[in-house]
């Protein structure tokens, strides 16, 4: 009887030992692991590409054996997944099935220009095949996560749309008062008051100057037009010429009154509200007030006597 006792011990104690070794003990590469399940892939073709990859303890067929006995039978996730060192096969399964796939994202800035959106995509070593031209002001700025593998036109897509639908959803609320008749029109505006500040709280009020230079037709003397066609957005790193300020370009707004003849960068969400919903001002000037921020003026006099304290300012500084 102590015989058989021992015996059925033995034989529980090397089903255990073997169940280790093929469910819960690591593979023969410990890692780490990087995979990319494929949407649509069964349990079948991932236990190969886990095999493959060495991650898991005995075989293909062995591991799908046992996660028939003892895993549970939700499905596999699609998506990138990093495979930690040391992970056994069982864990492995229930990372698969309920753990969060690797999250990639690429982040356009607000007033971030087309050439630089397409640099950055051409240069994602996770993204596939060629970059397409992005049109000035189609894209919406904001973080977006792809997969390992996705194609470069997909994202640039999933942009697009996101500044349609933007557009859309603050077109509906209605605007007030600024001259703008379409679409292009509220893009390539907010696009300069982008370019023209960085300080949120000052949007509407940079978009309420150049409202009221549209209504009255005014040109809208923004440095970032001049810049636009010389750069395609990116920083000129230099004072503009005097030969650029009398440039023919249709972006010139210091030669020609009215918007330029498209946007000058991707415009975030707040620019586009603020063109929609300018701020109720007499201003027709602005000029930096050596704090981040800018200094308005409802008359000419005025702005001239701000430019004078912003001159004394950089004299300071020693920039002048």
């Amino acid at each position: 009887m102590r015989r058989l006792i021992l015996g059925g011990v033995v034989l529980l104690a090397a089903a255990l030992l073997v169940l280790w070794l093929l469910w819960w003990s690591p593979g023969p590469k410990p890692g780490p692991h990087t995979i990319v399940v494929k949407e649509g892939s069964t349990l079948g073709t991932v236990a190969a590409q886990l095999e493959k990859e060495g991650a898991i303890p005995g075989n293909a067929t062995s591991f799908k054996a046992l996660a028939r006995l003892f895993a549970s039978s939700d499905p596999i996730q699609a998506g990138e997944f990093e495979i930690p060192k040391g992970m056994g096969g069982s864990a492995i399964l229930d990372l698969l099935q309920h753990g969060r796939p690797v999250q990639r994202l690429i982040t356009v800035t607000e007033g971030m220009p087309s050439i630089i959106v397409e640099e950055k995509l051409a240069a994602n070593g996770y993204l596939t095949g060629p970059t397409p031209a992005i049109g000035e002001g189609s894209v919406l700025p904001d973080s977006y996560g792809y997969e390992r593998g996705e194609t470069r036109a997909s994202v640039v897509k999933r942009m697009q749309a996101a500044m349609t639908r933007t557009l859309d959803q603050l077109l509906k609320k209605g605007g007030s008062g600024c001259p703008v008749s379409s679409r292009e029109q509220v893009v390539t505006l907010a696009s300069i008051v982008e370019k023209e500040t960085g300080k949120a709280s000052e949007r509407r009020m940079v978009a309420g100057v150049y409202c009221n230079r549209l209504r009255i037709g005014m040109k809208l003397d923004a440095d970032p037009t001049v810049i636009y066609p010389i750069t395609k957005g990116k920083p000129l790193g230099r004072r503009i010429k005097k030969s650029e300020l009398n440039a023919i370009t249709g972006y010139n707004t210091y030669r020609e009154a009215g918007l330029p003849i498209g946007p000058i960068a991707n415009p975030g969400k707040e620019s586009i509200a603020a063109v929609l919903n300018p701020a109720q001002t007499k201003a027709l000037y602005f000029v930096a007030a050596g704090t981040g921020g800018h200094v308005f003026a409802d008359t000419l006099q005025q702005h001239q006597a701000n430019v004078q304290r912003w001159y004394a300012i950089r004299r300071q500084r020693g920039e002048m």
